[in-house]
């Protein structure tokens, strides 16, 4: 439908059934995990492997056609490890693979169909899994834009963006816009006055979820069960 139509008392009854969802089936499977953490579409995640941690008000969103994938293939007794900072955010299609050590710091973010790897798993000549590892690093609030590649031995600086599509094979400064193949700069930001995911979780000084519930209970506002079931089975053109 192109609009929201079920009430808000069902929004919210939604939610809560999905919380304690993934409280049950979603959060043991993190090594560690920090609080209010947030998975929607949390049966498209699929989490292989130990050391996989994160941080405060981790957000991640996964659907049917753009699972999320976190896996650490140590190989034969390695470090593999995938530590996630807090208040990250991991858009579809994002996919994270480690055999040695996978840090995104705070405030980072992962758009569509990112992809992370400290390894090559296989060499050029002798392919033999997993290849050459190097533990890649993102510093604090990075950037990556969608269905950009960041590979092994990588070193992103705090604040930096990586542009839409690019492979990053080299280390990229703080402050700094990286884009293309390989990855080169573009541009340049200023030291100050950068904004954080963290924001988003005061908005206008409340906390998330009490913004949050204020924000739905306007968006579904009037929306009623009834409405609801004539938009789903007698859909016009304002459904």
């Amino acid at each position: 439908m192109r609009r929201p139509h079920h009430p808000y008392w069902a929004e919210k009854l939604e939610e809560r059934w999905h919380l304690g969802w993934n409280r049950h089936f979603i959060h043991p499977q993190f090594d560690a995990l920090g609080v209010e953490p947030r998975f929607v579409g949390a049966r498209y995640l699929d989490i292989r492997g130990e050391n996989i941690r994160a941080g405060d008000h981790f957000h991640l969103y996964a659907t049917r056609t753009q699972p999320v994938s976190f896996a650490v293939d140590p190989f034969e007794g390695g470090d593999g490890a995938i530590d996630i900072g807090s208040y990250c955010i991991v858009a579809p299609g994002v996919r994270i693979r480690s055999a040695i050590h996978v840090e995104i710091g705070d405030d980072c973010m992962l758009a569509e169909n990112v992809f992370i790897t400290d390894a090559d798993w296989h060499d050029p000549q002798h392919r033999i899994y997993p290849g050459k590892r190097e533990p890649v690093v993102l510093e604090d609030n990075v950037w990556v834009c969608d269905g950009a590649r960041i590979c092994k031995g990588v070193r992103i600086g705090e604040n930096s963006i990586i542009g839409a599509g690019a492979i990053v094979t080299r280390d990229v400064p703080k402050n700094t816009i990286a884009a293309g193949n390989p990855a080169k700069p573009i541009g340049e930001l200023p030291e100050v006055g950068h904004t954080t995911r963290r924001h988003a979780l005061f908005v206008g000084g409340l906390p998330y979820q009490t913004f949050k519930d204020q924000f739905d209970a306007r968006r579904l506002a009037g929306n009623t069960l009834l409405g609801y079931l004539r938009a789903r089975w007698f859909p016009d053109s304002r459904s």
